[in-house]
């Protein structure tokens, strides 16, 4: 990984202009798709598989009259009057034949109807009229829904107050506040603090700006082909932002440092974008599993959620490692930092490993005591995190809309003259067709579900036109989010067995109630394996990239202490009230899906902080095997950076607080007081304790476990390494290959081997036979040497190892090309050469060699050292500088004609080497060429 990054660093630095271009076409794309081409959003949450959904399944296809979209319209006539009599009943009466007349509206029911179910408020002051549209709530168009607000003015004109409702009417628009332009200036203010410079601090925001405008045009394409919630927007614009801006907030402090050590742009960007950008990735892949692993909670709407977030994340790392690359190349030397400035002076005292920062005093403290610091920090997050245990969970209602909005108004009147019960109502589906006397059975059944307690009316049955389906609305006398409902709604289930062996009548339980109830059940059972898989990943990832067991362990501990602390914080404000009226926030339950996005997002981000914060700790102790000098300069050099990352992350979720939608602020509010106890409690604080306490068993890893965990490099040793192994490479440019202490891997050991080919040579060395293969292996990049270096052409391995495979080819006669002719053979390995080395044709390459050896007949009759010749003579067609081949056992006298025909394979820039073992007698001269031989072993 570090080696591409740090190859898209130098594309990005040479050819800047070509990369933006490309950017350009890829916004111009997407967001003319989107904002031209967008579906409409939608607020409607859905769940496959259960009781309550798979019944609205059913009434769309046996009652289509009643499956549509629906709305309400409460009318309260003025103090003194009658809804059932005079003017009121009047307006009533000439509203619902208005509506009628409204095209998109299938039915509009009276609440003077037989059928009307507690539409009468008790005090006959109020009336509720219920409207069906033609369709889902996805068909109902903006013109259909401004002529029925339009009647309103019926009800109006009769001194009545009328308010409308239904979910048809929830605000789906999607657009920034001014709050959150408050965010994004806090965060350009850190940004000019932490760099020193303005023209570096607007960096990140453009490349984040960017990337959130893509994803949001992107969501809103997508609403064309699924639903698409507002809150879905909503998460992306926030997550983007946040993370685009710290991601780029990473790149360009290495840059920078880069630049104030007087390293050259055109390699300070590439290593930027290499180490820096390596980390990026990983904190960016992380995050994207945690949110696309919203998938397998199977929840429709939070797999879009999820995804639309992930797709956020996914550009705010793109837009960091190749868009923001060709931005600081434009810039050239403005980003370098002047002598004696904040940057400069920071930059080299790290380097001399005597940091001199906020940070690196904090550290020191947390040194001298670090156990108390430990302690400490449990008991807040403790003691914050108790609220968590009374958490209630529901779904968005017309009760926590904004205050004075249509629906929340609607549903407050709603409240006051019919009870809280009212804004829920339940709906029960009953198959009638095995019962023969399903009117009179009706009633009764009507009769057991009225006994029920908590139950306030039950409206009378209602068959469909077919006679095999009837439907039945239950208004429960407590609010849609109460405890009480959720009892009533399980009572009915528990009845309906009872009830369909009695009348041999199935029921389900449904309506938006149902469903709310059915998704938090959904959401709370797999929260908890949802936490385990996350924790899990996030413990083995860990311990794949710091080689230790401490270290993850104590990350996954942290990140479950600042889940809970910031869980329980949310439930205190948003459901006990503790400080409501200053975020404008609606006491009550929390959102079903909260708790188990929050464990996605959060996951993914702090894990972000524990690979900048420890990475550095991690590269310290490997190179000086000190466990405090490694904690000390890993925290001092991190601790800014993140601190800066998380301040801005913190303030971005803030700002969607105040002016949010009711589904967006908990959310924001969980995530930004997560991000402050993560960040500054756990990371900064928990983390250094930790690891002092440990000592050097922080970096302790059982043998047989790290030999099983991949290597995973962030630290950016491999682009270091890579680039030594580059400087060494140019200092050997003379030569066409060359290997100094070269050591194949086991079980192929030998001697090292230092070997020096010039163009235009064969070259012999010998080895010993059962190393011979692993050798020639070694030196074309196919095996990664267990010590020492090789280049070709100027590509190296083993950093280098794919580019080295290009130039440099092994021969080895295994007879799998026995039947080929040698015109075959060349004319194939012609045809797949890669385009810019693709040169000459079958028949110029074949007249390099004698007639005699490359005439018409397969390979498997030609002579052993013909058939070598043949092969390496394929491989230069095939655009290989370097042919390596695998002498196998031949004879002296087939030693000197393979040397002759490999020296005229190796004419001009090419060179031949040939892999031999060590023969009895004085090694062979192979052929009038120079040559000589490097190792005897």
């Amino acid at each position: 990984m570090t080696a591409f990054l740090f190859r898209l660093g130098r594309l990005s630095h040479a050819h800047p202009w070509r990369v933006l271009a490309a950017w350009f076409v890829i916004i111009l794309a997407v967001a003319g798709a989107g904002f031209g081409f967008g579906g409409k959003l939608s607020e409607g949450f859905t769940i496959p598989g259960t009781e309550s959904q798979t019944a609205l399944d059913r009434l769309d296809a046996v009652f289509p009259q009643a499956a549509g979209a629906s709305a309400q319209a409460v009318m309260v006539a003025p103090a003194g009057s009658r809804v059932d009599q005079g003017d009121p009943k009047r307006a009533i009466t000439d509203t619902i034949d208005a509506i009628e007349k409204i095209d998109g509206i299938e039915t509009v029911s009276s609440p003077f109807s037989e059928y009307a179910v507690n539409a009468v408020s008790a005090d006959h002051r109020a009336a509720i009229v219920s409207i069906q549209f033609s369709g889902g709530e996805g068909s109902v168009t903006k013109a259909t829904l401004a002529d029925l607000q339009k009647t309103a003015s019926i009800g109006k004109d009769a001194g009545m107050q009328v308010a409308f409702t239904g979910q048809v009417f929830q605000n789906t628009a999607f657009g920034p506040s001014i709050t959150e332009v408050f965010g994004l200036a806090f965060a350009a203010v850190v940004l000019i603090v932490t760099f020193g410079s303005l023209l570096a601090a607007g960096m990140p925001l453009i490349s984040a700006i960017i990337g959130v405008l893509l994803s949001v045009a992107g969501l809103m394409f997508a609403a064309n082909f699924t639903d698409v919630a507002s809150a879905s927007l909503t998460l992306a614009l926030m997550l983007g932002l946040a993370v685009g801006i710290d991601y780029g907030l990473f790149v360009i402090s290495r840059y920078r440092e880069q630049l104030a050590l007087d390293v050259p742009i055109e390699d300070a960007l590439p290593k930027a974008v290499a180490t820096a950008g390596t980390a990026v990735v990983f904190a960016g892949t992380t995050v994207i599993i945690a949110l696309v692993g919203l998938l397998i909670v199977q929840i429709p709407f939070l797999s879009v959620m999820g995804v639309g977030a992930a797709f956020a994340v996914f550009l705010a790392v793109c837009g960091s490692t190749t868009l923001l690359p060709a931005v600081l190349a434009l810039a050239g030397n403005r980003l370098v930092p002047k002598a004696g400035s904040r940057v400069r002076t920071r930059a080299l005292a790290a380097a001399e490993g005597r940091p001199r920062t906020v940070g690196a005093r904090w550290g020191a403290l947390i040194e001298k005591v670090p156990a108390l610091f430990l302690v400490v920090v449990v008991a807040i997050l403790g003691v914050l995190a108790i609220p968590a245990a009374s958490m209630q969970l529901s779904l968005p209602t017309n009760g926590t809309e904004a205050p004075g909005s249509g629906p929340r108004v609607a549903y407050d009147l709603t409240t006051k003259y019919f009870g809280e019960g009212r804004n829920g109502p339940l709906v029960l589906l009953i198959d009638v067709t095995q019962n023969n006397d399903f009117i009179n059975d009706l009633d009764r059944v009507r009769d057991r579900i009225a006994a029920l307690p908590d139950v306030k009316a039950v409206g009378k049955p209602t068959p469909n036109a077919t006679l095999d389906t009837a439907i039945m609305q239950v208004i429960p006398a407590s609010g849609p989010t109460s405890d009480k409902t959720i009892a009533l709604v399980n009572r009915i289930r528990d009845l309906s067995a009872s009830l369909d062996r009695q009348y041999d009548m199935p029921i389900s339980v449904t309506g938006s109630t149902a469903v709310q109830i059915d998704i938090s059940t959904r959401l709370g059972n797999a929260l908890i394996p949802f936490v385990l898989v996350v924790v899990g990943l996030s413990v083995v990832l860990l311990m794949a990239v710091f080689r230790s067991l401490v270290v993850p362990l104590k990350a996954a501990v942290g990140f479950l202490l600042s889940l809970a602390a910031s869980i329980g914080a949310t439930v205190a404000v948003f459901q006990w009230g503790w400080g409501a009226s200053l975020l404008h926030v609606e006491p009550g339950p929390l959102l079903s899906f909260l708790p188990i996005l929050g464990v996605a997002i959060l996951f993914g981000l702090s894990m972000d902080y524990e690979v900048f914060i420890v990475s550095g700790m991690r590269e310290t102790w490997a190179h000086t095997g000190d466990y405090r000098q490694a904690v000390r300069r890993g925290f001092a050099g991190g601790v800014r950076v993140v601190t800066a990352a998380a301040l801005i992350m913190i303030f971005v979720f803030a700002s969607f607080i105040p002016e949010g939608s009711g589904t967006i602020k908990p959310i924001a509010f969980t995530l930004a007081v997560g991000i402050l106890f993560d960040a500054f409690l756990i990371r900064m604080t928990l983390v250094p304790a930790v690891m002092f306490l440990f000592r050097r068993a922080a970096w302790y890893l059982p043998r047989w476990l790290d030999r099983l965990l991949p290597t995973v490099d962030i630290e950016g040793e491999g682009i270091v390494k890579h680039t030594e192994d580059v400087a060494w490479a140019d200092g050997e440019r003379r030569w066409a290959l060359s290997s100094t202490d070269l050591v194949p891997p086991a079980p192929f050991e030998t001697a090292p081997l230092s070997v020096h080919a010039e163009r235009g040579t064969t070259t012999a060395i010998s080895v010993p036979a059962l190393a011979r293969r692993g050798v020639v292996a070694t030196l074309t990049g196919h095996l990664e040497p267990a010590a020492g270096r090789v280049q070709v052409a100027g590509a190296v391995a083993p950093t280098g190892a794919r580019e080295l495979r290009l130039v440099a080819a092994p021969v080895i006669d295994d007879g799998s090309a026995a039947d080929a002719t040698p015109a075959a053979l060349v004319g194939e390995r012609l045809r797949f050469a890669p385009r810019r080395r693709r040169s000459g044709s079958v028949r110029s390459w074949l007249q390099v060699l004698p007639e005699a050896v490359v005439r018409e007949r397969p390979l498997g009759e030609l002579p052993p050292e013909e058939r070598l010749a043949v092969l390496a003579l394929a491989a230069a067609a095939g655009g290989a500088v370097a042919v390596v081949v695998d002498a196998g056992d031949l004879g002296p006298e087939a030693l000197d004609r393979l040397g002759a025909l490999l020296d005229l394979v190796a004419d001009g820039e090419r060179t031949a080497v040939v892999v031999t073992s060590p023969p009895d007698r004085a090694a062979t001269r192979l052929g009038a060429a120079p040559t000589r031989r490097e190792v005897s072993a």
